[in-house]
């Protein structure tokens, strides 16, 4: 207590000095105001415009998705905002992601965690985290046209994906073998789903039985069909309570 005034002093300078050297992690209170002006965007009225515009934003569209917003962002004065305020719309985009497509949102996840640990370390300085975030979100952007580039909808895109279809031994099944075993794993899922099912041990081994005999007829890998059914399921858990509904 006697020297409570003389470490407000010293906490209070020190404050000061991290916000001039510039350290992204060092000044968490200026930037969640930033970025909270910057996201009130989604009210569109005349005030937010201007909140928009002090943020160094010319438009209200911040898609992650809309190049427009990406450029305007990549051109944001204060960069370490700009990292962040990109890192936060990825993790948002990635939640988003992952309610449907398990497999394809967790590597997004890796992707974006590698690059902002890498910021943080100072591996990479902010303009380049600020590159690398942009071509990312185009990556997001690019997979939500792969489904339709495989006659696929967005579930049976995530079974397809659930089959981890970049494996060297799995891919000599070729796409069109993977995209039926896909459409037949959907169908039997929702078949057999139920909102409780993860409670029920007699409908779990059900779905495990018919993911199997499904992997079996199309000839999927033996030695792979173990890990093909646990991420299966695993994305089976994640969409359950709007099939069941």
């Amino acid at each position: 207590m006697s020297i409570r005034d003389d470490l407000a002093f010293f906490k209070a300078v020190k404050n000061y000095i991290a916000k001039v050297t510039g350290d992204p992690q060092e000044h968490v209170e200026d930037v969640d105001m930033a970025i909270q002006q910057i996201l009130s965007t989604a009210l569109v009225s005349d005030e937010v415009l201007d909140l928009f515009e002090l943020a160094g934003l010319k438009k209200p569209d911040i898609s992650i998705l809309s190049d427009e917003f990406l450029l305007e962002v990549k051109d944001m004065e204060h960069k370490n905002t700009a990292a962040e305020l990109l890192n936060r719309l990825l993790n948002d985009e990635i939640k988003s992601i992952s309610r449907k497509n398990v497999i394809e949102a967790r590597s997004f996840k890796d992707m974006l965690e590698k690059t902002i640990h890498d910021y943080h370390k100072r591996n990479i300085d902010a303009i380049s985290v600020i590159e690398e975030l942009i071509e990312m979100a185009k990556k997001m952007r690019a997979a939500q046209n792969r489904g339709e580039d495989l006659g696929l909808t967005e579930y049976e895109l995530a079974f397809y994906d659930a089959l981890e279809v970049n494996d060297s031994a799995v891919q000599v099944l070729g796409d069109d073998i993977l995209r039926e075993i896909a459409i037949e794993l959907v169908k039997a899922i929702k078949s057999n789903i139920t909102i409780d099912w993860t409670l029920r041990e007699s409908v779990q081994a059900k779905m495990r039985v018919s993911v199997k005999r499904i992997l079996k007829q199309y000839g999927y890998p033996p030695d792979k069909q173990k890990l093909a059914v646990k991420t299966v399921l695993e994305q089976a858990n994640r969409v359950c309570e709007e099939w069941a509904s």
